[in-house]
């Protein structure tokens, strides 16, 4: 005798008792924040904080989804910073209205020439030449025709920068900058990921650190680009400014924009979630042999989440930069721009889109407070210790108290990790079978 079996055994539904607590309480923390420091400031926080869940919804689907530890998340989101400054900045008509975009131009096909012959030049096997020998030719070739063309674009960029200080911007409105800065940090982590994916995790995170600090070395040392250490300020913001409708009030539209963007962002990973596609993703991170058995294109489907992932870090990148209207390589940090984000992931829950999106919130408004409750309780220490023992107080409590931060933040990590391994908030799996 048969009995039909139904192929999921779906889990009954409950009434989301964790989630309504969570979000609960982070809104008391949001409502006590906005007592304590006030609106402009309370507003300008919760921006940031949005902008960084768009962040780690990119690093969630990398990791959560697709089990890929990226560690450059801050190169990506310098890439989308870069691109809403080199897009919403001014057009500087001294350089423009000169010669050297003509000559810079120029310099920039040698380039392209130079990249097509070297790629030419490793595919010489297809013509019998022996693979040693392709080898040696391509190396000798890529060196001979960097040092060449390096040599010319020193040459135009230093012209640039006596002359006109830096290329400045082409005067678009900012959210081209966002849109075009995700599209180029797509752009550059699908040529990353076709080398870097096939490596296993832990050599995978090296190669994304690495070349996240390539990047930060490159926007850092391109005066005639960015400015270098010099900055690029103010930037466009896609909405109406302070000028016009006072800080708090201007920042709150751009957290409506931020957060109509996290809506977007959140409904459409849902969906792909749900869908066999997200299916066929969840399959490949838990059991890549089985899944390969079954006839699925590994690399490709890898490559995908990846280089989507890269593409919402560029954009969360440039509304990042637009809304500090301040462009500057220096302040690209890994314990900002990468090991934060990781932390709201853990927090959150690696592969839950609203765990992330929670953890995003919670963890930045303990990064910025960390710094004012600390100093608070080194004041109270001091006046205690002066009243009682008559100690002497340092004169730096404030750059003392902003340093709590690491120490909280790496606090926060460990706590996570030995109570709540799979974050506040874990991946919801349905079972099949």
């Amino acid at each position: 005798m048969t009995t039909n079996r139904p192929d999921t055994v779906a889990a009954p539904s409950r009434f989301p008792v964790r989630e309504v607590v969570l979000f609960a309480a982070l809104l008391v923390a949001i409502l006590g924040v906005y007592m304590v420091m006030g609106t402009a400031y309370s507003t300008r926080m919760l921006v940031e904080a949005s902008c960084y869940a768009i962040l780690a919804l990119g690093l969630t689907i990398q990791w959560g989804y697709a089990g890929q530890f990226n560690a450059g998340v801050m190169g990506f989101v310098a890439i989308g910073g870069f691109s809403a400054m080199f897009f919403s900045v001014p057009v500087n008509d001294d350089f423009w209205g000169t010669e050297l975009p003509g000559e810079l131009g120029r310099v920039l096909l040698y380039l392209v020439a130079a990249v097509v012959l070297v790629i030419g030049a490793t595919r010489l096997d297809r013509i019998g030449v022996p693979k040693k020998l392709r080898t040696v030719i391509a190396v000798i070739l890529a060196v001979v025709l960097y040092l060449i063309v390096i040599s010319m674009l020193r040459g135009v960029t230093s012209e640039i920068q006596s002359r006109a200080g830096f290329v400045g911007g082409l005067g678009l409105p900012a959210w081209t900058g966002w849109i075009v800065g995700g599209a180029l940090a797509g752009g550059i982590g699908y040529y990353i990921g076709r080398i870097c994916l096939g490596l296993r995790s832990d050599y995978l995170a090296i190669a994304t650190l690495g070349i996240a600090e390539i990047i930060k070395a490159f926007l850092k040392n391109s005066d005639w680009l960015t400015r270098g250490t010099a900055t690029v300020s103010p930037l466009p913001w896609p909405t109406p400014g302070p000028a016009e409708l006072g800080f708090t009030l201007a920042r709150a539209v751009y957290l409506s924009v931020t957060a109509v963007m996290i809506a977007v962002i959140f409904f459409l990973l849902h969906r792909a979630y749900h869908a066999p596609w997200g299916r066929m993703i969840r399959a490949i991170r838990d059991n890549e042999v089985s899944a390969a058995a079954m006839g699925k294109d590994i690399n490709k489907r890898r490559l995908e989440i990846f280089v989507l992932g890269c593409v919402l870090m560029g954009i969360g990148g440039g509304a990042l930069a637009s809304f500090n209207s301040l462009f500057d390589p220096q302040g690209y940090l890994p314990l900002n721009h990468t090991f934060l984000v990781l932390v709201m992931v853990i927090l959150g829950g690696p592969g839950n889109n609203l765990g992330t999106i929670f953890g995003a919130v919670a963890v930045y408004i303990i990064w910025l407070m960390s710094e004012p409750l600390a100093l608070f309780l080194m004041n109270l220490a001091v006046m205690f210790g002066e009243g009682v023992f008559g100690w002497d107080p340092p004169g730096n409590l404030s750059s003392r108290a902003l340093q709590a931060r690491v120490l909280v933040i790496g606090l926060l990590i460990t706590l996570v990790l030995r109570f709540a391994p799979k974050g506040l908030l874990p991946e919801k799996v349905k079972h099949h079978g």
